[in-house]
Parts: structure tokens; sequence; C-alpha cells
């Protein structure tokens, strides 16, 4: 993968699963270029640098609707990132005396509003995942029953990286009118994503990861069999002497001005992945993801999680690992220091995995995200990197 679009840095960037970085350099460009000729308010008045921003807006809307494979990009809906949209889709679904069927997978941005609402009332099933790393979709579809409302699953883990087996639970919940609500941050932009196949009600994503965009916006689709109870109001531009927020979508789950600049941003990354296309991007990451899984196996004193290739399940190029001697934090810093590497440490916000890994007790592990700019060169100089600070423990040791 060429790096001509990547901004020059010294810098060998492993924390792609926190967010990509660098970005194309046409991403910095656009954002720049449009913010400066057209950065007005969009939709909410008739002259033509408003008339412009909102047609960008409305072009980015549909471009992310044919992307997940929607239908009405109308239900294309923005907001600040996936927790958000998440929030939004939770809260939007669930009420006291509701039951939800989720896994220990989850991000904090889906876990915490679980578990805030399982204090106010609703029944939450929590569904474990195996040693390597995936949930049985026939356990999930075992939890179902009439009062569920929900069913909310990260597609793809971001501490260790497997991809959940979704379309089973999705046409399950298809057929008992039961929303699935997929977390896809780690996904969207790596795999394919089709609403329809994979049977989801709620795509929730964010656009600076995988999609290449800025930080600050995300947003989701809502399926049109799925309808989501307003737990915000405010200014729509639209119909402004209405004092009820609007029903209809998009207007329904957007609140106040947009984030014109992240969605021109949004609107230049998704294009980027888009002309290098998904399935080389994900088959690049996943060579250099091996290369880094082989290395740091076969490098004594370092477990990994969950890194098996496991036969018919899919995965996305993020690795979590532990150095015999040393705290995570502690690896971490000297991969900073002493080489120059940039890499996530601690519990990365998915408590519960963490737990299950039997790493919460120990302050979490070390995890590499491998992004599209990242080289071989890379790969070998991170596992050498590793390789010097688990035998600097080995010798400390004794």
């Amino acid at each position: 993968m060429s790096q001509a679009d990547a901004n020059a840095t010294d810098l060998v960037y492993l924390d792609n699963g926190a967010t990509s970085y660098p970005k194309p350099e046409s991403v910095y460009r656009f954002m720049d270029e449009f913010y400066r000729r057209y950065g007005v308010n969009p939709g909410r008045s008739g002259y033509d640098l408003c008339i412009e921003s909102g047609d960008l807006v409305e072009e980015t809307r549909r471009l992310l609707c044919t992307f997940f494979g929607g239908a009405d990009p109308s239900r294309l809906v923005f907001g600040y990132n996936a927790t958000d949209a998440l929030n939004l889709a939770i809260f939007g679904l669930l009420q006291p005396g509701d039951h939800a069927v989720t896994t220990h997978l989850e991000h904090n941005s889906s876990l915490r509003p679980l578990w805030t609402l399982q204090q106010r009332g609703v029944d939450v099933d929590w569904v474990d995942f195996d040693q390597h790393g995936y949930i049985d979709p026939d356990e999930v579809i075992a939890r179902l029953r009439p009062a569920t409302k929900a069913v909310v699953i990260n597609h793809g883990s971001n501490v260790i990286g497997t991809v959940q087996p979704v379309a089973p639970i999705g046409k399950a919940c298809r057929e008992r009118g039961i929303p699935l609500v997929l977390d896809v941050s780690q996904t969207a932009g790596m795999l394919p994503l089709d609403m329809e196949s994979l049977g989801a009600g709620v795509i929730c994503f964010t656009g600076h990861k995988s999609l290449m965009g800025p930080m600050g916006i995300g947003g989701m689709y809502v399926h049109p069999s799925v309808e989501l109870r307003q737990v915000r109001a405010g200014g729509t531009g639209v119909r402004s002497a209405q004092r009820s927020h609007l029903e209809e979508y998009p207007y329904r789950m957007e609140y106040g001005t947009p984030n014109l600049p992240g969605i021109a941003g949004l609107n230049a990354g998704v294009k980027w992945v888009q002309e290098r296309g998904v399935a080389a991007i994900h088959a690049h990451e996943m060579g250099l993801w091996r290369r880094l899984r082989d290395g740091l196996r076969a490098t004594p004193g370092v477990t990994l999680y969950c890194a098996d290739d496991v036969a018919g399940q899919e995965r996305i190029s993020v690795l979590s690992f532990n150095v015999a001697g040393f705290e995570a934090a502690d690896v971490g810093t000297m991969l900073d220091v002493d080489y120059g590497i940039a890499c996530r440490t601690g519990l990365h916000c998915a408590p519960m995995v963490h737990e299950h890994i039997g790493t919460d007790q120990i302050h979490g592990a070390v995890r590499f995200g491998v992004g599209p700019f990242n080289t071989e060169a890379h790969a070998d100089l991170a596992v050498r990197a590793v390789g010097e600070i688990a035998e600097l423990a080995r010798s400390r040791q004794g």
C-alpha cells in the first residue's frame, strides 16, 4: 500500500484502533478548502453558499447510505461519533420493563448506556465469548424473548480484533421484529458492511477510524423497519415555528448545527476508501497483522490474546499482548520513548473483555492497531522492539 497520500512522519504509528493516522492528504485538503469556501450553516437559508454546504451534507448522506447498503438516505443520521449514535439508539429503543441482549465484547460506548438502563429496570442478558474471542450466535438467539426490544453487539472487538458472526443473529431478530444494533466503529471501512445481509436494524459508526475521516463526526443508519424514540430536542433549521421536535428522518435524530468540516472530511475519507477498495485495504492490514502476530508469538515472554486464525471467522487488524515482567503501560512507554512506536495500553474502554481474558487484574494489555499506511518495516521494527523489551525483563528477573 503506497504512502504517497500520507503525511511524512518518523513515528511508527500502531494505534489505528483508536484513530487512523495520518489521514489521506485528500481528506486534509478537502476539509480545508471546502470549509474556507463554503463554511456557512447548511440548509438554513437560500443563498448560494448555504445551498452548496447543504448539498455536501446530503451528498455525504447518500454516499454513506449506499456504503452501508441502506435504501433511504434520509435515515442516515449524523452525530458526533459512534458513542453518540449508540446512546441515541439504545436509549431510543429501551425503557424500564424491556429486555435486551448484548455481549461481553462491548465497548463502553454501549456497555455504559446498557448498564445505566439496567439500573433503571431494563433486563439485560450478557453473552460471553469463547477462547478464540467469538460469540455463539445460537446462544444469543436462545436469549430472545417476547420482551426483547434490542440486541446490541460490537461487530469488531477493539481489543482482540475478532469479528462477530452476526448474520444469523440479524436474521433471527428480523423474523421477530427485534432491532439488532451494531457497533461498527472498528469494521466500517475495513470490511464490507451490508445492512440487509447482516440483518441489522441500526448501524452505528464513527468517521475517524477506518473511514479515514476526522474526529467528531459519526452517526447511524436506521432501517425503515425501526423507529427510535426521541431522547433530545432542538434546532433543525426546518419548520422553526413548530414547538415539538420534528418526527421525520433525518431531523428526528439530528439536533442543532451539524459538523460541516467533519462531514466534508468524512466525505473525502469514504471516497478514498472506495477508490482503493475495502478488500484491498483489509488484505494489506491483515498481512501486516499476521507478520506482527507470528513475530510476537515466537518471542519468549510475550503472551497474545485470542490471536488464532479460526476457519470461517473474520477478524480485523488489532492485536493485544503483554510482556512478562512489565506492566502494559511500561511497555507502551518504552516503545514510544526508545523506539518511536505509538500504541495503546490499558483496558481499551472494554473492561469486560479484559475480565474474560484475565488481564483486568494486571491493568490491561498492549495493543497494536495496523492501518493502511503501515509497512512491513513498521511491523518488523515493532517485533524487534518488543523482543528487546522482553529480553530486558528476563535479564532483570535473573
